[in-house]
């Protein structure tokens, strides 16, 4: 149980602030683009005066600090295990606009949490969800008993593919993952590192056939990012490419995208059930 000092410190930082959208950024498989997808437009949405945290599940693989050219020595994982210390401190802000956690590998453990850790990742949950407008998850490739947890509560779910056969099944395996827990969750899909928008369309209106035929269901599409040198660029300077080319093809196409996404950059509408109440009845109903 949280004591009194966690519930005043709650009232008093998270008001009555409404909670925030969250979006989860998923790929099939690895090397897709997807954490430079999540970075930049989290960016993007920085730009647009709102609050914005971005979140680095993917375990193992987290590169996030590195694309925003930035360090920070406490993850999410330390706030969990160590009790000293305050949920601010696991947060490294203004970075670019927007504030980022790093994961840590203990995430990869979460089904074997023991009750405590799972509290105590709900206070940083809960802190984060009345503190910004927007959370946007890098979540790592595929879909496991692990990430699925998270992936069900998200009010949004972007799949990055490439026209790559082996991306494009990978990420239709991962919708019907997703699909066969929750019927009624809504996908957005991209295509990164096409050639030409032609070939970049292709792939999309393909997955969406797929999707159409053997789960009866639509998919939405957020277009085609395209392939571009720029971002070769700006991913060995560490420096983000809506930041260091904003005139770049990718960037132009990142603006559009993030257009495209429900609600656009409007104030977010909060799901009925709630995120962290959809989470809740995820982990102790497990």
């Amino acid at each position: 149980m949280r004591d009194q000092a966690y519930n005043l410190r709650r009232k008093m930082l998270v008001g009555d602030a409404p909670p925030a959208k969250t979006i989860a950024v998923v790929s099939g498989k690895g090397g897709v683009g997807k954490s430079n997808i999540s970075t930049n437009l989290s960016i993007l949405l920085g730009k647009e005066n709102k609050k914005v945290l971005l979140f680095d599940l993917d375990i193992g693989m987290g590169n996030i600090h590195i694309l925003l050219g930035s360090h920070h020595s406490y993850s999410i994982m330390d706030y969990i295990e160590e009790k000293e210390l305050y949920i601010d401190t696991i947060i490294c802000k203004n970075v670019h606009g927007i504030s980022y956690i790093r994961g840590g590998n203990g995430l990869k453990n979460i089904v074997e949490w023991k009750e405590k850790q799972i509290e105590r990742f709900f206070e940083v949950m809960e802190y984060a969800v009345h503190k910004y407008d927007y959370i946007l998850f890098d979540m790592g490739a595929g879909a496991s008993k692990e990430t699925v947890e998270f992936l069900l509560a998200m009010d949004e779910i972007i799949v990055v593919t490439t026209p790559e056969p082996t991306s494009i099944t990978d990420a239709y395996s991962m919708m019907k993952y997703i699909y066969l827990r929750d019927q009624e969750k809504k996908f957005y899909l991209t295509c990164n590192r096409a050639e030409s928008k032609k070939e970049g369309l292709e792939t999309i209106i393909r997955l969406q056939e797929t999707v159409r035929k053997f789960l009866h269901k639509e998919i939405v599409s957020l277009g085609v990012l395209p392939e571009d040198p720029a971002l070769r660029k700006a991913v060995i300077h560490q420096i983000p490419i809506v930041v260091a080319y904003p005139a770049s093809a990718m960037t132009l196409s990142l603006r559009a995208m993030l257009h495209q996404l429900s609600g656009g950059v409007n104030p977010p509408v909060s799901k009925q059930i709630g995120f962290i109440k959809s989470m809740r009845n995820l982990f102790f109903g497990r």
